[in-house]
């Protein structure tokens, strides 16, 4: 499992117009969580996402080296099955590392149901859409977390 997590002061996701996650942080800061899944994350998924979670929760990137959750910075979590686009050979990314949408959007979901479960503010994309990401990047701030 793949996430590039972004500190922002504010990010949203749009499909065909409407907002369908948003968040809005600009005294605490709070993080875009792109997620990817991959065929290898299928086995032990449960508690891949478990640890996604803690990551996401608990690293500290905010400003001060906090975390989200000793901030209680909300998170925009969008799911991104780019991230696991192979581009070794040839001009055509492979996606056959990424795992199929059916199977990843149970992980994805809990993720962002651990990371309630930790009392925190969660927005999400839509999955499986095209979707318009914008965000405001503090730092910029981005770190690749990998589990």
């Amino acid at each position: 499992m793949r996430a590039v997590l972004t500190r922002v002061s504010q990010a949203s996701v749009t499909v065909d117009g409407d907002t369908v996650g948003a968040i809005e942080c600009p005294d605490t800061g709070g993080l875009l969580a792109l997620i990817g899944v991959s065929t290898e994350d299928l086995d032990s998924w449960h508690s891949r996402a478990e640890k996604m979670a803690r990551k996401i929760a608990e690293l500290r990137i905010l400003e001060g080296e906090r975390s989200v959750l000793e901030a209680q910075a909300p998170v925009l979590v969008v799911s991104q099955f780019t991230l696991y686009g192979r581009t070794a050979k040839g001009r055509r990314p492979s996606w056959s590392d990424a795992a199929p949408g059916h199977e990843a959007e149970p992980v994805i979901d809990a993720i962002v149901t651990h990371l309630k479960e930790r009392g925190l503010s969660v927005e999400t994309g839509q999955f499986g859409a095209m979707m318009r990401v914008s965000s405001v990047n503090e730092g910029p701030f981005t770190v690749l977390v990998e589990t």
